[in-house]
């Protein structure tokens, strides 16, 4: 009876791996922070201060002082070697050589313009290296000012008089014929100083808009010939009586 209860060949089974369904909470994705410890601690619980007691420290690779490894030599002491005066034979050093002057390479006659007084004295040098490039002006580049007329510098002149020339304005030899005549002056127009009288202008003539395409004058029609609206008698019209195409019909005269 109970295989009826099933339908198909479905059996109940554990699943194989966790279904999400089994879970009532978010899972274990989800942390919730400890109120314990320092670090991760949870935001909404107060934390004490914490303190954390410090390892033993790391022993150093080389010790700085000597240790017992080095041994003392007994014969130094606090005050020194305790041993005797002892002597070695060295090298002969070397000394640089110096030239220094002999007695014949001083003058003591010429010492005594230093030693005692003296009178100057001066000494014609040679002409130096660069005399030629020096650009300085010589003793004949200066110019004096002068002390007569009225350009003098640093004293007081009395007024000065010149003859001037005769001046070619105005005198008998200055052409008269050169000067403007009565027709080189413009007269002035009255309306400059005066009122403006009304000025009028003649207008080119205007044309009327419209068609400007040539019309028929009264001479271009013949209302004689006219006779659409009037009776008009029959009108015979004479044609040819033979064919233009035809050869005419040559008699010899003879």
């Amino acid at each position: 009876m109970a295989e009826e209860v099933w339908v198909g060949a479905w059996r109940p089974h554990r699943p194989r791996g966790p279904i999400m369904a089994l879970y009532s909470s978010p899972g274990p994705k989800y942390l919730i922070p400890p109120t314990m410890g320092f670090v991760k601690h949870t935001p909404t619980k107060l934390r004490a201060p914490a303190y954390s007691f410090r390892g033993a420290p790391m022993l150093l690779a080389e010790n700085c002082s000597p240790g017992p490894r080095y041994s003392m030599n007994p014969k130094i002491l606090r005050t020194g070697k305790d041993v005797g005066p002892a002597y070695s034979i060295l090298g002969r050093y070397h000394t640089k050589t110096m030239l220094t002057p002999g007695p014949g390479d001083y003058f003591p006659e010429k010492s005594t313009r230093h030693v005692f007084d003296s009178a100057p004295s001066h000494s014609i040098s040679a002409r130096t290296k660069t005399f030629r490039v020096d650009s300085t002006p010589g003793p004949a580049a200066y110019m004096l000012p002068v002390v007569m007329g009225p350009h003098t510098v640093g004293k007081v002149s009395q007024p000065s008089f010149s003859i001037k020339g005769r001046s070619k304005l105005g005198s008998f030899s200055d052409d008269l014929h050169k000067t403007p005549g009565p027709a080189a002056y413009r007269q002035t127009d009255v309306q400059v100083t005066k009122f403006k009288a009304p000025q009028y202008t003649m207008a080119a003539r205007v044309e009327p808009a419209g068609d400007k395409t040539p019309k028929p004058g009264p001479g271009a029609h013949s209302p004689e010939k006219v006779t659409v609206t009037k009776p008009c008698a029959p009108i015979v019209t004479f044609g040819i009586k033979h064919s233009d195409y035809m050869t005419p019909l040559v008699v010899d005269a003879e």
